[in-house]
């Protein structure tokens, strides 16, 4: 394993603590800036926004140059954005640093995805991008239940002081450990050969997947909390270490995903959408049994994270010439796909139908996802039928005409005379 890699994943460790971490100190941060609880949940909302920006808008303004350096930089945006929450006076200032941090995501997981991609062989490409992916993971299952800790036990600026601790450390890796260029890494080709990917209807396709599979599970993850203390009947202190067994699901869907697509993305990810689907409804319906809904944590977090290394290879895959634009709209894609999931379950919760309907809800979305990708798939298959049968066609054509001139180009044999007595 390229040792790049780890500093990936240390960045992405970083940046999945500051987006997470918050829900859990939401109270502390709210009291200190006097503000409610619901103007307190902008920084949530806030952050996710300028996700999307920082992945489609920042991504497109550094197409052009060299991926390290950018990795760099973005990580000196998120050192300042936490610096910046660590110190802020006043409630405008912290979610000043908030969008300066959030800039930084999107774009980082974007073009990190290229540059982890780029140091492995074709056949490790989905393996390496779920390495990156880890450190996301392992802000869910360690860094967030530590930050919540950490932040209730000194204050809640502390856990941003910890952030930005990380954000050095992060920088340090990358500029110590990050090749220049990986060997199989596509060159920087400017903004217009970044856009002319978006010619690909498959890009299109792989990105509307990843809004609607995500989004899925995100939506019923989102008031998970009220599903637990509510239907399920837990005590509201054991969420946090329930909401560690979905994070293990996590981190081993995200590692058993990663080399299920480096063997066929199309085809885990089929797989994977199906069950997803199963996990989802058998959660609705057996969200009142405390064991079952605990087994059903662990496996909403294992097939809900499968799905995003060969989500992000794809859009790669279909993008390959000029995959970093592509690649950040896909990361933007995935917070997109969160707003949907957790607008259509606080719907259906406004509606009256219960702290289980988000769950239907994501199970919904998720199976327009899995249509998506089914038609997906069979275009790319048609696809490559044609080019394989347009291939053979043109193959055969130029051994016929290879042949003919040959034969046009043989010298005449002799020929015997014939004597007429």
């Amino acid at each position: 394993m390229p040792v790049g890699l780890i500093a990936l994943a240390l960045g992405g460790f970083g940046i999945g603590l500051t987006e997470f971490v918050i829900m859990g100190l939401l109270p502390e941060v709210a009291a200190d800036f006097r503000v409610s609880e619901a103007s307190a949940g902008w920084f949530i909302s806030g952050y996710a926004l300028a996700v999307v920006v920082g992945a489609l808008g920042l991504t497109a303004a550094v197409s052009r140059f060299q991926r390290k350096p950018v990795l760099a930089v973005l990580l000196v945006l998120f050192i300042a954005g936490n610096l910046l929450s660590a110190v802020a006076p006043d409630y405008w200032t912290m979610m000043a640093g908030r969008v300066v941090a959030a800039l930084a995501h999107g774009a980082f997981f974007g073009i990190g995805a290229v540059v982890a991609a780029g140091m492995v062989p074709p056949t490790r490409k989905a393996a390496a991008i779920a390495i990156m992916f880890t450190g996301l993971t392992a802000a869910n299952v360690l860094g967030v239940p530590l930050g919540t800790l950490l932040g209730q036990a000194a204050g809640w600026r502390s856990t941003f002081w910890a952030i930005t601790g990380i954000g050095v450390l992060a920088l340090a890796g990358i500029l110590a450990l990050v090749p220049k260029a990986g060997s199989g890494e596509a060159a920087p080709g400017g903004l217009r050969s970044e856009l002319r990917a978006f010619r690909s209807g498959q890009v299109w396709l792989s990105i509307l997947v990843t809004v609607l599979g995500y989004g899925g599970m995100f939506g019923a993850f989102t008031y998970i909390a009220f599903t637990l203390t509510e239907v399920s009947g837990f005590a509201a202190s054991t969420v946090p270490w329930l909401l560690i067994v979905f994070g293990v699901g996590l981190f081993i869907g995200n590692t058993l995903g990663g080399r299920a697509a480096d063997r066929n993305v199309d085809r885990t990810l089929l797989a994977v959408l199906s069950v997803l689907v199963v996990v989802l409804v058998a959660f609705a319906l057996s969200a009142g049994n405390q064991m079952l809904t605990i087994a059903s944590l662990l496996l909403l977090g294992g097939f809900g994270f499968a799905t995003v290394p060969g989500l992000q290879m794809r859009v790669m895959k279909y993008a390959a010439k000029a995959p970093t634009l592509a690649s950040g709209a896909n990361i933007g894609a995935f917070n997109v796909g969160n707003a949907l999931g957790a607008w259509l379950g606080g719907v259906t919760i406004t509606a009256g139908l219960g702290y289980t309907s988000p769950i239907w809800a994501g199970a919904a979305i998720t199976v327009l996802g899995l249509l998506v990708m089914a038609g997906a798939a069979a275009g790319a298959k048609a696809s490559a039928r044609r080019a394989a049968a347009t291939g053979l066609t043109a193959a055969s054509q130029t051994g016929m005409e290879a042949e003919v001139a040959g034969s046009t180009e043989a010298e005449p044999a002799d020929v015997e005379p014939v004597s007429v007595r």
